[in-house]
C-alpha cells in the first residue's frame, strides 16, 4: 500500500465542500419528505404510496445529484488522504445540518445533543492535529 499525502489545506477544503454538499442533500430530502410527512407507513403499499408522491419532487432529485457528486468526490478525497483521517475531519456535516434543520426547519435542538456536537468538533481538531504530528515524526 502506497503512502497517502498529508492532509493540505487543498484537500481540507475539498472535505468541507463535500459536507456542505452533505448538508445540502439532507436538507433536500427533508423538504421532498415534508409534503407527506403525515403519511404513516405501516403496509408495503403505504411504502409505495410513500415513494410515489415523493417522486416528482424536485428537492429529491437534486438531493440524488448531490449524493452523486459527493460519491466521485469521497472517493477522488480517498486516492489521496488516509480513511481514518477523512472520516474525521469530513464530520462538519454533524454540525452544519442542526444548524440548518434549527434555521429553516424550526427544529429544537437540545443541550445535551449541542453538547455531543460540541465533542465532534473537538474530535475533528484532535484527528486534524494528529496527522500533523504523524507527518512531523517521519
Amino acid at each position: 500500500m502506497t503512502a497517502k499525502k498529508p492532509l493540505t489545506l487543498k484537500i481540507f477544503f475539498f472535505l468541507v465542500f463535500i459536507d456542505l454538499l452533505e448538508t445540502f442533500a439532507q436538507f433536500c430530502f427533508k423538504k421532498s419528505a415534508l409534503p407527506v410527512s403525515g403519511l404513516e407507513i405501516r403496509a408495503f403499499g403505504d411504502a409505495l404510496h410513500f415513494i410515489a408522491a415523493i417522486i416528482p419532487s424536485s428537492f429529491l432529485w437534486l438531493g440524488l445529484v448531490c449524493v452523486l457528486t459527493i460519491l466521485i468526490s469521497w472517493s477522488t478525497v480517498l486516492s489521496k488522504i488516509d480513511l481514518s483521517v477523512a472520516v474525521p475531519v469530513c464530520s462538519f456535516s454533524y454540525i452544519t445540518i442542526p444548524l440548518v434543520s434549527v434555521l429553516y426547519f424550526h427544529e429544537k435542538i437540545s443541550i445535551v445533543r449541542w453538547g455531543g456536537i460540541s465533542c465532534i468538533i473537538v474530535g475533528i481538531v484532535l484527528v486534524s492535529i494528529s496527522t500533523k504530528h504523524k507527518e512531523a515524526a517521519r
